[in-house]
Parts: structure tokens; sequence; C-alpha cells
């Protein structure tokens, strides 16, 4: 590896990620502005009305036990779609063999990806965390846990989001695991309740969910209370990207979906 290689990967991933996020910016009354109004309809329905009978979750207010979820939930589904989306345009345009027949490692174009889908998911929880400023009041009880889940969610997302552009044939698929796998699993996941009023067996159903640590952990991060230690929900967090990257690796270095 030369310095010419590390300048020549550098300019790389700056392209990729420039793209990526121009891609979203150019277009954000579709990409940013829906999942905005979509929150405050959550705020209003679920924090406002419903909120105000079930009372108090877990000593504190319902409006303000739901904000971190909703901000998780906003920056979960944005990661997500903005790179599977980008990843099978790629490729219905026939423009991704370029890149892997290029001297980049499909490392740098994984890393690519993940940028612009950690910068949407970004900008909308940004932009979600301002629209509940006018329902509950900012709560920062720990802001670096805050932000390392935000920042390992958003990655996660991003490279999960990868693997299903590279699968996808149809603009359909790109909608399937969304609908029947990212959508229960984030509902599921504590968003809008504690699972410590699940009875026992349903308690350790949503350990399984890989979305109810991140929820968990953000909710520490911004109320101080969690369900589950902190230490061990970013250990899960972690190992699931090493997991994800790996396969996103290994399906990219073996063409698969690309090659016919």
């Amino acid at each position: 590896m030369t310095r010419a290689d590390l300048r020549l990967w550098g300019t790389a991933l700056r392209t990729i990620a420039i793209k990526e996020i121009l891609r979203f910016a150019r277009i954000w009354v579709q990409t940013v502005l829906p999942p905005v109004v979509t929150t405050a309809l959550y705020f209003i329905i679920f924090g406002g009305l419903i909120g105000e009978r079930i009372g108090e979750m877990e000593g504190f207010r319902y409006m303000d036990f739901i904000v971190p979820g909703l901000i998780m939930l906003a920056v979960i589904t944005n990661s997500y779609s903005n790179v599977v989306s980008s990843f099978f345009g790629s490729k219905f345009q026939r423009h991704i063999e370029e890149l892997l027949v290029s001297p980049i490692p499909n490392s740098v174009i994984i890393l690519g990806f993940i940028f612009g889908g950690v910068a949407r998911g970004l900008t909308v929880g940004v932009a979600v965390l301002i629209v509940s400023l006018f329902f509950s009041p900012l709560s920062v009880h720990n802001p670096i846990v805050m932000l390392l889940v935000v920042l390992l969610t958003s990655i996660l997302f991003a490279l999960a989001g990868l693997i299903n552009g590279v699968f996808a044939r149809t603009f359909d698929d790109i909608a399937l695991i969304p609908t029947f796998v990212l959508t229960p699993l984030t509902y599921l996941g504590g968003v809008f309740y504690s699972i410590s009023l699940l009875p026992d067996f349903w308690q350790g159903a949503s350990m399984l969910n890989p979305i109810f640590y991140m929820v968990d952990a953000f909710r520490y991060g911004s109320l101080g209370t969690s369900d589950f230690p902190v230490i061990a929900s970013f250990a899960i967090i972690a190992m699931f990207i090493i997991v994800l990257y790996g396969l996103a690796l290994w399906l990219l270095n073996r063409g698969t979906g690309i090659r016919s």
C-alpha cells in the first residue's frame, strides 16, 4: 500500500460519500420532511392523546418516555432506506460495475455508502429531535452514550440496507425487509413501552430483538433509565456491525446479485 493508493482511496471515499449525501439532500422534501411529519403525528397521537391516559412510564411522563424511541425509529428507518435504495439504483442503472472494476477496494465502496446512510440518519434524527422540543423538554443524561448509540445504529442499518440492496432484484424487493422485518422489530423494540411491563416469556423474546438494545441504550443516554446494561448493549450492537460488515464485504467480493 503506497501513499498514492491511500490518496486514491481517500478521493474515492470522499466522492462516494458526497454523492450519497447530495442524493438525499437534493430531494429533502421527499427524504427528510416525511419522517419528521410522521413523527410529529406520533407525538400528537401517542404522546398527547393516549399518553394523557397512560400517565407515567418508568417514572417519566409518557411523552418524555417515547421521545428517545421515536428518534431512534427515525434514525433506523432512514439509515436503512437511504442505502438500500441507492445501492439498488446503482445496480438498476448498471453503474455499480464501474465501481467494482475500478482500483478501489470494496471496503472503501462500502464505507462510502455507509457515510450516506449515516448522514441521512443523523439529519433526520436531529430534525425529529427539534420537533420533539415542541412536545417535551430536551433531556440529556449522558450525551456521549446518546451520540455513540445513534452513530453505531446508523452504521448497522446502513450495512443492512446495503445487503438488502445486493439481493434485491426488483424495486418491490427493497420494500420487503422494511415492511415485514424492520417495521415489526422497531415497534416491538421498546419504542412505546418498557419491556419490564411484559410477562417473563415476552421479556425474553424481546431480548432477541437487536433494536431493543439500541432504543434502550439511547433512552439511558437521554433519561438515565434502561432495562438492560448499557455496556452489554454496546457490545451487542458492535457484534452485529462486525457480522454485517463482513457479510457485505464477502457479498461484494463474490459479485452476488451483480454478476449474471
